[in-house]
């Protein structure tokens, strides 16, 4: 039965014919039922769907459910799952954010740059929201991610890479210099908050900007770093 997400749920949703399509095509295995307007002409991703042997559902109910207010027409049901994190991976590690968007976009970022894994450190947005993945693009379906209780309990667990927290006064981030035999984790904090200070321990630097505005938005922050990496 279809039923609006609360973060725990074990079923989610990917809303919209693109996000769907990333599902099918990247997570077939978490995927359980397409769900398509009568009003869509969008035939691709039913015709996916039933290549890869995924139920179809045709049927108003879902979208007055899940979406009433959206230009959506195809809806993907998918079972929420583990994700991992690599060790010979750059990671991106974001505290405690609380903007679905901004993680949603971040997940894009990983995806297009393709250096880092994502880490998540609770208390944070779900990645699973239905806002999240829809404004990752489906990128959430072919990162890798994983979520700790702490940044400790990933700090402990990771003990090879570089951390390099994100901060305000920190040293200019256009002088760092990316090793190649290293591993690092760009961290950053909170969109209203940043990171608490003890993170300046680890060596912070800043993405010099002018006096115009006080500080960048998250996602654009960590696109600029995850690129520079990227670069390196």
């Amino acid at each position: 039965m279809v039923k609006k997400y609360k973060k725990g749920d074990t079923r989610s949703y990917a809303l919209g014919a693109t996000v769907t399509m990333e599902l099918l095509n990247s997570r077939r295995s978490a995927a359980r039922c397409v769900y398509i307007s009568p009003k869509s002409d969008v035939s691709i991703v039913a015709e996916r769907a039933r290549d890869l042997g995924v139920p179809i559902v045709e049927s108003e109910k879902p979208f007055n459910i899940l979406s009433p207010k959206e230009n959506c027409f195809v809806i993907g049901e998918f079972d929420t799952f583990d994700s991992a994190v690599r060790d010979d991976r750059h990671h991106i590690v974001l505290v405690n954010p609380s903007n679905s968007g901004n993680l949603g976009t971040i997940m894009r970022d990983v995806a297009a740059f393709d250096c880092a894994d994502l880490v998540i450190i609770r208390p944070s947005v779900d990645p699973f929201d239905p806002k999240t993945v829809r404004s990752s693009m489906g990128a959430a379906f072919n990162i890798n991610f994983r979520c700790f209780d702490s940044f400790d309990d990933y700090a402990a667990e990771f003990q090879s890479h570089s951390i390099v927290p994100f901060m305000l006064g920190g040293a200019p981030f256009k002088q760092k210099a990316f090793e190649k035999t290293e591993k690092y984790s760009l961290v950053f904090g909170n969109e209203a908050t940043g990171l608490p200070r003890e993170f300046a321990q680890y060596g912070a630097v800043m993405i010099e900007q002018s006096q115009k505005v006080d500080s960048l938005n998250l996602s654009v922050a960590a696109s600029i770093a995850l690129y520079k990496l990227y670069t390196s």
